[in-house]
C-alpha cells in the first residue's frame, strides 16, 4: 500500500502576507520579494510565481507531475533560476487568485517520516533534545531506561510524534491553519480526535456550506484522479501536504504540495481495489 507523509509550505504561505524588498548585490532592483519572516525560503515575484529552494528531488517530481494526470493537483512548475547566488526551484503562487484567503495546510499519511531520516541513527543512539521535546508535552511517555538515560532515540521520538495527532489513527493531521486578519494556528500536535477535527474544519470554513461542497467535489475528484494515477501508483508520499484555500467568494481550492521527500520504491506499483 502506498505510504503517504510530512513538509512545509505552511511556513511560508500561511504567514500573513506581508513583503520585503530584496536589497543584495546585483538584486537590488530584481522584482522578486521575499516572505517576510521567511527571508531565503520562499519569494514571490507578486505576479503568480514563487521561487523555493532548490530541491533534487522535489525538482524532479514536478516535471514527471506536470506530464501526470495529477498535473491540475500540484502547482505547475516553471523551472529553475539562480538568485543572489542561490538556486531555486520556480512554481506557481497558489496564492494569487484568491482575496484574503483562508489556508489550511493538512500533512497526509501515518507515517511522516523517512526510513533515510533514522536508518543512520542507531536504536541505541539515545538524544537528550528529543527526550526534552517528548518530556514538554508528555511526561510521562518516556521509558524508565530513557528517563535514566534522559535520551530517547529518533525513530522512538519520530513514531511517537505521529501517535500523538492525527496521522497514525486518520493517515492525516491538521498542521497549520490561518484566517483573514488572524495570526496562523499551528497548535494542532495534540489533535487526534475526530470530533475535534471536524470542529477545527467547521471554524476553518466558518460554517459556509459552499465551501464545504467545492471542498467535497475537488477531495472526489482528487481520489478519482489518484486511483489511475501512474506517478502516484509508482512513489511513496512522506512529507507531502494537502493545501486548502478559499476565500470570501465561495471559491475554493486543494492543492497536493511539498514533494522533496517522495520517492519511487521500485519495482513495486500500487494497484486500487
Amino acid at each position: 500500500m502506498v505510504k503517504l507523509g510530512k513538509i512545509s509550505w505552511k511556513t511560508h504561505l500561511l504567514k500573513p502576507l506581508s513583503w520585503t524588498p530584496i536589497i543584495k548585490g546585483k538584486q537590488k532592483n530584481s522584482c522578486w520579494v521575499q516572505l517576510s519572516g521567511h527571508e531565503g525560503s520562499l519569494i514571490s515575484n507578486g505576479k503568480g510565481s514563487v521561487l523555493k529552494r532548490y530541491s533534487q528531488c522535489e525538482a524532479e517530481c514536478l516535471l514527471q507531475l506536470q506530464l501526470d494526470i495529477l498535473r491540475s493537483f500540484v502547482p505547475k512548475y516553471q523551472g529553475e533560476k539562480m538568485l543572489d547566488g542561490e538556486r531555486y526551484l520556480k512554481m506557481q503562487d497558489l496564492l494569487c487568485n484568491f482575496k484574503s484567503p483562508s489556508v489550511m495546510d493538512c500533512k497526509i499519511g501515518q507515517r511522516t517520516y523517512s526510513e533515510s531520516e533514522v536508518i543512520a541513527d542507531s536504536s541505541e543512539n539515545f538524544r537528550k533534545d528529543l527526550y526534552l521535546k517528548m518530556i514538554s508535552t508528555s511526561p510521562n511517555v518516556p521509558t524508565e531506561r530513557e528517563h535514566r538515560e534522559k535520551g530517547v532515540s529518533k525513530l522512538r521520538y519520530l513514531q511517537w510524534r505521529d501517535t500523538i495527532s492525527s496521522t497514525a489513527e486518520f493517515g492525516f493531521r491538521i498542521e497549520a491553519i490561518k484566517l483573514p486578519s488572524e495570526s496562523t494556528r499551528r497548535d494542532f500536535q495534540h489533535t487526534r480526535k475526530w470530533d475535534e477535527i471536524i470542529n477545527h474544519c467547521k471554524l476553518f470554513i466558518q460554517g459556509r456550506k459552499i465551501i464545504a461542497q467545492n471542498y467535497l467535489l475537488r477531495l472526489l475528484k482528487l481520489r478519482t484522479i489518484l486511483e489511475v494515477s501512474d506517478f502516484f501508483a509508482k512513489h511513496e508520499f512522506i512529507g507531502s501536504s494537502l493545501l486548502f484555500v478559499h476565500d470570501e467568494s465561495g471559491y475554493a481550492n486543494i492543492w497536493l504540495i511539498d514533494f522533496a521527500k517522495v520517492t519511487s520504491p521500485s519495482p513495486l506499483t500500487i494497484k486500487f481495489v
